[in-house]
């Protein structure tokens, strides 16, 4: 028999925090016959053969012992020259760590910049995972509430959320874009407007672009070839090659700042699977377009999305990146958005996250992933269509 020897007086921080309600969602409603879940950010594609391959051949090579802890030089000049020929951006192998997923990227870089009291702006709604994550470093979150402006953050809003908190000592804002999940993304005049406001107040922006290479229309600009100074640029190849299991991310900034960070991911986790670094190799060089591949197909699915979701009344800012549709309930549906998605799950069979999984910003919404083959977002949308029209589902 095991005694427990559990005690309340663990990190406080923990009380406030939560499982990410996307995954609670998820899990509730997979126990759902015939469920269709449009729910998880995670691409429908496989992993290209030849970065299987690559994988495999490491494997045969007994490949299989430590890395450096910011991970083998030809990954990470890799990663540097697919961000410099890519983005236009400068970095060297020296410039970047690789870590275990771009979680575990965010995490270490929110460690190390963070002392207690720090505030860090968080445009909103936003995915789950800055949040818990700022908590257990004891900073102090500050939301700024992008809706009413179409879900863009511009110079004004980033000012009023500072002026209204000059108790706080603010250390850092952090940007999602293309942005999980409304899709929307940042052009460069966008971008130039924002960074004044940034370096006014010394602000570290740590940019998460995971999706960068799912853009549509304009090329992706990344932050950091404007103000590489203060950026702490977030990426993977989770979206962009399929990998979402294979956890492999990267953190770009400064080489100062790359060696301070450095010291927390040793300490998290030593350094990413040896395997899975070879395997990102391959990806960044030979594949380095294949994340243009799914792209084409995301647009297709968008499209019809968007579409057929707008003729049911739904409210939608267009995505212009990553593979989500955020939209807004009708109002003569009167249900918060969890009761809205529970209900369309029961009845329908067809699962979406709540808009609130994203913080009170996306109460009202619901998010979609069109991360799925087109056979099953025409079902999809052939049961949402039949929740939508009928009658009893109302007010």
């Amino acid at each position: 028999m095991i005694v427990s020897l559990y005690r309340d007086d663990l990190n406080s921080q923990l009380n406030g925090i939560q499982v990410s309600e996307i995954r609670q969602f998820d899990e509730v409603a997979s126990s759902i016959p015939d469920i269709l879940k449009l729910t998880l950010g995670e691409p429908d594609f496989n992993v290209p053969t030849h970065v299987q391959l690559a994988a495999k051949k490491a494997i045969d090579n007994n490949f299989s012992h430590y890395t450096t802890n910011a991970g083998i030089p030809e990954l990470r000049q890799a990663a540097a020259n697919f961000q410099n020929q890519k983005y236009g951006l400068h970095y060297q192998a020296n410039n970047v760590i690789t870590t275990v997923g771009a979680s575990e990227a965010i995490a270490a870089a929110l460690t190390a910049i963070l002392n207690p009291g720090d505030g860090v702006l968080i445009p909103a709604p936003i995915y789950s995972a800055y949040s818990p994550l700022i908590a257990l470093n004891h900073g102090v979150e500050v939301r700024i509430n992008t809706r009413t402006n179409n879900f863009v953050l511009t110079p004004e809003l980033v000012e009023t959320a500072v002026q209204a908190h000059p108790e706080l000592q603010f250390k850092a804002i952090v940007l999602n874009y293309p942005n999980n999940p409304t899709g929307i993304t940042y052009r460069k005049n966008e971008l130039e407007k924002l960074i004044a406001v940034f370096q006014k107040y010394h602000l570290w922006v740590i940019s998460d672009e995971i999706y960068s290479e799912l853009t549509y229309g304009e090329q992706h600009t990344s932050i950091a070839t404007l103000i590489p100074e203060q950026t702490i640029l977030i990426s993977g190849l989770s979206k962009s090659h399929a990998m979402t299991g294979w956890r492999l991310g990267f953190i770009f900034a400064d080489v100062a700042l790359i060696e301070q960070i450095k010291k927390v991911h040793q300490y998290l986790v030593t350094s990413a699977t040896s395997i899975v670094q070879k395997a990102g190799v391959e990806a960044l060089t030979n594949g380095a377009d294949d994340g243009l591949k799914m792209a084409k197909e995301y647009v297709q699915r968008r499209d019809y999305v968007y579409r057929e979701m707008t003729s049911m009344g739904f409210e939608i800012a267009r995505p212009d990146g990553a593979f989500y549709i955020f939209a807004k309930i009708p109002a003569e549906f009167n249900q918060d958005s969890m009761a809205f998605c529970q209900d369309l799950a029961h009845k329908n069979h067809l699962a979406l996250i709540p808009g609130h999984a994203f913080g009170t910003e996306g109460e009202g919404y619901v998010r979609l992933s069109y991360a799925a083959d087109m056979a099953r977002l025409h079902e999809a949308m052939k049961r949402l269509r039949a929740y939508m029209t009928d009658s009893t589902n109302k007010n």
